[in-house]
């Protein structure tokens, strides 16, 4: 492809492989991820300073930030995945399940409880009829098994649905 690659690289990931095979790296100091590679500003900068064309976010970290993606379009960098509104779709578990019903894809079913919503004093038995228990309680922007709750009975859900709103 011949294309040429910048990395870059915190403090403690100086000697890693990636940072020797790259045709240039830049350095951005600190090892915390919030000092280094969640710094969208840095990264940009560095990407312009370096004459990059687009940034390939990776994985985790940027990669599903739609901000950075906008900015990098901002910037005229090309953001090397989903355009910003497919990002923020799919970091809402809500958005994300009725754009792919709507689209056709089978997805399981369940209750959607929005975070201002006063609950029912009969959702247990709404969800026993319409999940069935054991059930599983997750926030709508959790990620990573955050905000995730097993529920095993209707006494259980009220308190699984407050913690998952906290």
């Amino acid at each position: 492809m011949d294309i040429a690659t910048v990395a870059i690289y915190s403090d403690s990931d100086a000697d890693a492989p990636y940072v020797k095979e790259a045709d240039e790296a830049v350095a951005l100091a600190g090892n915390a991820p919030s000092q280094t590679y969640l710094r969208d500003d840095l990264i940009i900068a560095a990407a312009l300073r370096t004459g990059c064309d687009a940034i390939h976010p990776g994985y985790g970290f940027l990669s599903e930030n739609a901000p950075f993606a906008s900015a990098c379009a901002k910037a005229g960098l090309i953001f090397v995945g989903p355009a910003p509104n497919v990002i923020a779709s799919m970091g809402s578990k809500i958005l994300a399940k009725e754009l792919m019903a709507a689209a056709g894809v089978p997805v399981l079913s369940g209750i959607t409880i929005a975070d201002d919503e006063e609950l029912k004093s009969d959702i247990g038995d709404e969800a026993g009829r319409t999940v069935g228990y054991p059930l599983l309680v997750k926030a709508a922007f959790g990620g990573g098994g955050r905000g995730m709750r097993a529920v095993n009975n209707p006494d259980e859900l009220i308190h699984a649905i407050a913690s998952a709103r906290r």
